[in-house]
């Protein structure tokens, strides 16, 4: 672990963190992160999808409990630890949705920030209350209308209410603020308004945790950087001294470890069209697939990348667009005619969406396609239902491998190999995965890696929809990446390297860069 920055020149530490970790079932999310925030001092953390940033934000936030061992220490302007309800006091959070009810006005969403912190509801009704809001958002440079919804807000509005709620009642000893990723819908000048809220926050004595994806934001608001890779610290060091390369370099890493994956890829006949399709946050992509290709789809938190497999799969409305599965085409949300027509799904959440947990191996497994398994009358044949459940058993390498044992039971990796073995013994046209080795430990993700090329060598095309980009280099034979809910870039598999996908994910220059990383090496057959 590198060593902790001192602390700033302008004041005493006010956060601690030491040693902090948080493990998973399969997953070692926060492996001994430890730095501190000062006094007035703007803390960035970053590190791409997966790199530990949302699970240390849960666990400052006591969504999760860290492992035993792990140090969180709040202290007042004095350098004072605090003690616990106080702490909890001590951090303030603004997180990405804000947590602002818009069809209420900025007072009225002051009162419930109140009753959240314990205070009990208290809405603001007198003249001096309002008039007290009023400074409180002016403080932050603002001065729109707090009688006006929220809803009328322009998006860094919004984040001042946020803050200002946030900071209502702030005293020396309550005194951190936990931004996480606060300007994803932001444009242009609205990101200044808040970062001019921000820095008066950091002038008045607070300090400032802002964690962002965005390196122009990081690089002209922090005044020290933290790096996260794979749940480490791997940097900790003035933002002054970083440049966007640096900053890459730091997120990426240097080099990439190559993959045991090795498959030949010849697209054939299209199997999948999407033209002009659109949801909550996916705005227009098309796109075509081949079967036997696997196709990447990347981008960060918010692009669209979430919900694209489900859309196309009618998992989740589809507010226009077509979706044609070798030509059947498909003019609902209708999942049940998605599978009919040859596409299979497997969601990012398995335990709420893929799977059902107090129900066993073989009644998962044969949930997918019951019919080659009935006999007349429409009774199940056991004995067949049996063999097949033990033959994707063996396939999976399902382990302990025991298809009567409860789903819930198993780890997540063998959990998500039940769930991908659904799919796949339907011999799907189309394999959609969305996310389909989180949480697994590094075990599982071989193996599920061997089952997704071996589907597409089978015939399958893939739409593989993922945050890990070393996954999405190994396996893809191009990746889209997605931005606002649209394709930004396709990079092809002779052009895809971690570094240009990371480089084209951040929306920076997507052609070849002089940043030091290494080309991860795939191994296609010939």
């Amino acid at each position: 672990m590198p060593a902790i920055a001192d602390k700033p020149s302008n004041g005493a530490t006010l956060l601690r963190i030491d040693g902090l970790s948080k493990t998973f079932p399969g997953l070692k999310a926060l492996d001994d992160v430890s730095f501190t925030v000062g006094a007035g001092e703007i803390v960035a953390v970053v590190g791409h999808n997966g790199s530990g940033k949302s699970t240390l934000v849960k666990v400052l936030a006591e969504v999760y409990q860290p492992d035993p061992g792990s140090v969180i220490e709040v202290r007042d302007a004095s350098g004072k630890p605090l003690a616990d309800n106080a702490a909890r006091d001590g951090l303030h959070f603004i997180h990405q949705d804000l947590g602002l009810i818009t069809m209420l006005t900025t007072i009225e969403n002051m009162g419930l920030g109140r009753s959240a912190k314990g205070r009990g509801f208290r809405p603001v009704r007198t003249a001096r209350e309002r008039d007290e809001v009023r400074r409180l958002i002016a403080r932050f440079g603002a001065a729109f209308d707090p009688t006006t919804p929220v809803a009328l807000l322009s998006p860094a509005e919004r984040a001042i209410v946020a803050i200002a709620r946030a900071m209502d009642g702030w005293t020396r000893s309550e005194n951190v603020l936990v931004l996480d990723e606060p300007t994803t819908a932001f444009h242009g000048d609205e990101v200044e308004v808040l970062f001019g809220a921000v820095r008066r926050v950091a002038a008045e004595g607070a300090g400032v945790v802002f964690i962002s994806h965005r390196l122009d934001e990081v690089l002209g608001l922090a005044d020290r950087v933290v790096a996260l890779r794979d749940g480490r610290v791997v940097a900790d060091q003035p933002a002054a001294s970083l440049d966007h390369d640096q900053m890459i370099r730091l997120i990426a890493g240097r080099a990439v470890a190559n993959t045991d994956v090795s498959r030949t890829s010849q697209p054939q006949r299209r199997v999948l069209s999407v033209g002009g399709i659109a949801g909550e946050k996916i705005k227009d992509i098309s796109l075509e697939l081949g079967a036997g290709e696997i196709v990447g789809v990347s981008g960060i938190l918010g692009s669209g990348r979430e919900e694209l497999a489900g859309l196309i799969f009618g998992a989740a409305h589809r507010s226009r667009g077509t979706v044609d599965v070798a030509g059947n085409l498909l003019v609902s949300d209708d999942p049940v005619a998605a599978i009919e027509a040859g596409l299979a799904y497997v969601p990012a959440d398995r335990r709420r969406d893929g799977a059902v947990m107090d129900m066993d191996v073989r009644e998962n497994l044969t949930l997918s396609l019951l019919r080659p398994l009935r006999r007349r009358l429409g009774r199940l044949d056991g004995r067949a239902e049996r063999a097949e459940t033990q033959r994707w058993v063996d396939t999976v390498e399902l382990r302990p491998p025991n298809p009567g044992q409860r789903l819930k039971l198993f780890s997540g990796g063998n959990q998500q190999k039940v769930v991908l073995a659904k799919w796949l013994r339907t011999k799907p046209l189309v394999l959609l995965l969305d996310e389909p080795t989180q949480g697994v430990d590094v075990g599982a993700k071989a193996s599920i890696y061997q089952l997704i090329a071996a589907a597409a060598a089978a015939g399958a095309g893939v739409l593989l929809c993922s945050s890990d980009t070393k996954e999405l280099v190994s396996l893809c034979d191009r990746v889209l990446v997605l931005e606002a809910g649209r394709i930004l870039e396709s990079i092809d598999r002779g052009d895809l390297t971690e570094a240009r996908l990371v480089r084209a994910e951040l929306g920076l220059d997507a052609g070849a860069s002089s940043d030091g990383l290494t080309t991860t090496e795939v191994r296609h057959g010939s």
